[in-house]
């Protein structure tokens, strides 16, 4: 593809120039729903050994791997073991395993009944360490790009900084194991993204595919060390579709490509589970009438997609 997301957006542009990185990261969602970011500051050393705790994880015997799932939870930390999870309206289950991590609470923290604790594999020296300081990485470079999503929208710059803080985001994990034979399963199916932005490592590797307005679709390879990021269905609802959550997926790879794994770290940056998504006003026109005049809670609509994704 060539594209925008060919062409990274420096993060440090935010500093030099805020008016002009917003505009920039806001002309590509409005086009792709998808940019892609470099110089966004997660140190190279942070990312190889989350890449090394990931890896481990996944090369654990299955009887082992199984004893961090989660059965009943929604799928929201721990493991979710190969063939669960399912595009939404798709017949047949990815090619996928992935782990999730969460947000951890202070003790007694009002929002715990919405975020269970995290269970850490005790195999793996240093898992807990790596992936949370991976979590919070992407957690802050998430706030940024949301302070430049608001100055593109016209709103306050920390318009979103309390409707994220505390947020239900979750960092996964997650392993497409080396394809065997003919299959008519898909390593990822088309899908649109639950949460407000999604923010992806390891996307250098082939097979995710953005939907273009035409109906083609276009592979995304962004170089690497880039970070790819995408609009959710929350953003896409709050801002009246203003943003767009584009359809994607994960294609199968090629015939000299399928004895290989894959392996990418996709950050879904949630609301706050008791934020409530209402249409924007200035995002509401003539022209762009309110497609959403039902507010919905953050987990209500989580609640309602991972059921339709067969998570719960």
């Amino acid at each position: 593809m060539s594209g925008p997301l060919d062409d990274p957006i420096s993060v440090t542009l935010d500093t030099k120039d805020p008016g002009a990185f917003a505009a920039r990261l806001g002309h590509d969602f409005e086009r792709y729903g998808f940019a892609s970011v470099r110089d966004h500051g997660i140190p190279d050393a942070l990312i190889a050994d989350a890449n090394a705790a990931i890896k481990a994880f996944f090369a654990l015997p299955e009887e082992v791997k199984r004893r961090y799932h989660q059965p009943g939870g929604g799928g929201q930390r721990g493991l979710t073991p190969f063939g669960i999870e399912t595009a939404k309206g798709a017949a047949r289950s990815d090619l996928k395993e992935f782990w999730h991590t969460g947000r951890e609470l202070p003790a007694g923290h009002l929002l715990q009944r919405f975020m269970p604790p995290n269970v850490w594999p005790t195999e793996i020296p240093g898992f807990h360490e790596s992936i949370y300081a991976l979590f919070e990485a992407l957690d802050g470079l998430g706030l940024t790009l949301l302070r430049a999503i608001a100055r593109h929208l016209k709103l306050a710059p920390d318009f979103f900084d309390s409707t994220v803080d505390f947020g239900n985001s979750i960092l996964r994990l997650l392993h497409y194991p080396p394809v065997q034979g003919a299959t008519d399963h898909a390593r990822a199916g088309a899908h649109e993204d639950i949460n407000v932005i999604t923010l992806l490592l390891g996307a250098e590797e082939a097979g995710l595919e953005i939907k273009d307005h035409d109906g083609s679709w276009l592979a995304v390879n962004p170089p690497a060390g880039a970070v790819v990021v995408n609009i959710g269905d929350m953003l896409q609802r709050l801002t009246n579709n203003v943003l767009p959550s584009t359809t994607h997926r994960v294609v199968n790879p090629s015939p000299e490509r399928a004895r290989f794994p894959r392996y990418s770290t996709p950050f879904f940056l949630h609301f706050r589970p008791d934020y409530l998504i209402k249409t924007l006003p200035s995002c509401i026109t003539p022209q762009r009438p309110n497609l959403y005049p039902e507010p919905i809670t953050a987990d209500g609509y989580l609640q309602q997609r991972l059921a339709e994704i067969k998570l719960k």
